[in-house]
């Protein structure tokens, strides 16, 4: 039976094919052909196997902007038998767009039609820089590079909704990746209105025409509005990925802080959330909140004193070191709560990830020879842990409640050290 069965993760290859003239300006690291998706269990069941073929190979392309699809299943044999065989092409195009091409040469012709006819829809909200000389490494991230350079690669963000004009047949194309990134992902409701999308594309140059640049699709993410009290929403992260050949790369922060940034921006939003995040991006919203909350001049200043401010958003001092000079402000420890909710509030973050920000920004400033400042930290720390558990923790006898705690304590220590070291 083995050999009629095959690993429906390693028999699909995607590709995000670019024009003859697009694929010159990369560089010789640079691969966004044949990669395999994360996942395929939503579309060809928990086993992520497929039945009653042999070399079985599933050929997913998409145009790198425009995303126009070509499907191609090909096997060297399949079983006779109809009744137990997997319907491999009519399985998969349940989750894709309408007007597939199945003819390679036809989507070829396409692919160049569109590389220089689409542009992104919706208004762009962000963009960044990187050097195409120095590939997709990460040093690249934080530097800024002028959009003038032939060697500057230029990265923007736009937004959009379900009223966009031709946003939702796009939508239709690119939603397909959610499946195959993110793990316990689906489809999303087109009937509902709340819904609004930031799309991360790379533009870039022609080496031949300069003048030229042409867009290609990163990744994306989906958020929902809520009715939060009492005029405004509240934006809940939904769905959040970036495609393979670019992860591990920086994109997926830089996505981040444009959503954050538009949060900020718009005066109809209160708060962002962030719906049962994995645990990749739990690190990745860390990360970047507490380098925007180490690089807000004021609310450093206020909370730690003088010269805790790190004007690049870095760690300041070393994690379990006062910093030297610097008085006891606002963050105690233990915290001013209403001093605290009122940044909570001017910064739109959800409350517990608030909770969770402060606590870390306080360890990362912990005297280890403050006995009382150790002490009202984890008194801090131990009320939060009770109030998010209590159902729980209530249910348990006095001393057995404290030793939980105790060790929920601990284990939360640890855990704010291993993310306070991705800060740099």
């Amino acid at each position: 039976m083995s050999d009629w069965t095959t690993d429906s993760n390693e028999c699909l290859s995607i590709s995000l094919v670019r024009s003859a003239e697009d694929e010159k300006a990369l560089t010789d690291d640079e691969s966004y052909e044949d990669f395999h998706p994360a996942f395929t269990y939503p579309i060809f069941g928990e086993e992520e196997k497929i039945y009653g073929y042999k070399d079985l190979s599933i050929d997913l392309k998409f145009a790198s902007g425009s995303l126009k699809q070509y499907l191609s299943v090909k096997w060297s044999d399949k079983l006779k038998s109809a009744d137990t065989v997997d319907d491999v092409d009519g399985t998969i195009r349940e989750f894709l767009a309408e007007g597939i091409e199945v003819n390679e040469d036809a989507f070829r012709v396409r692919v160049e039609e569109d590389a220089t006819s689409f542009k992104p829809s919706g208004e762009m909200i962000y963009s960044y820089t990187r050097s195409a000389s120095k590939g997709k490494g990460k040093s690249s991230v934080v530097e800024q590079h002028n959009p003038e350079d032939e060697d500057t690669v230029v990265y923007e963000v736009y937004h959009n909704t379900w009223k966009v004009p031709g946003f939702k047949e796009y939508h239709r194309k690119m939603q397909i990746f959610i499946l195959l990134y993110i793990e316990a992902g689906s489809y999303i409701n087109e009937e509902e209105d709340g819904w609004e999308f930031v799309v991360l594309y790379e533009k870039r140059k022609r080496r031949n025409a300069p003048h030229i640049t042409t867009y290609h699709f990163v990744g994306y993410s989906s958020l929902y509005n809520f009715y939060y009290f009492p005029e405004k929403v509240r934006l809940r992260l939904s769905q959040f990925v970036i495609l393979g050949p670019y992860q591990r790369n920086g994109h997926g922060s830089e996505l981040y802080k444009a959503i954050y940034q538009y949060v900020l921006s718009q005066p109809r939003i209160g708060e962002l959330t962030v719906e049962d995040p994995a645990e990749a991006f739990e690190d990745l919203r860390d990360k970047n909140d507490l380098k925007m909350l180490l690089s807000t001049k004021q609310f450093m200043e206020e909370g730690f004193g003088q010269n805790s401010y790190s004007h690049g958003g870095g760690r300041v001092g070393k994690v379990g070191k006062a910093l030297s000079g610097s008085s006891r402000g606002k963050m105690g420890p233990p915290v001013e709560k209403g001093w605290a909710e009122k940044w909570r509030l001017k910064l739109k973050i959800a409350g517990r990830q608030f909770q969770r920000l402060v606590e870390m920004l306080i360890q990362m400033h912990l005297d280890p020879m403050d006995a009382r400042g150790l002490r009202a930290y984890r008194l801090q720390v131990k009320e939060r842990l009770y109030r998010f558990n209590f159902e729980v923790l209530a249910q348990l006898e006095k001393e057995e409640r404290l030793e939980k705690l105790e060790e929920t304590f601990k284990s939360v220590r640890e855990d704010y050290n291993r993310i306070l070291k991705l800060i740099h």
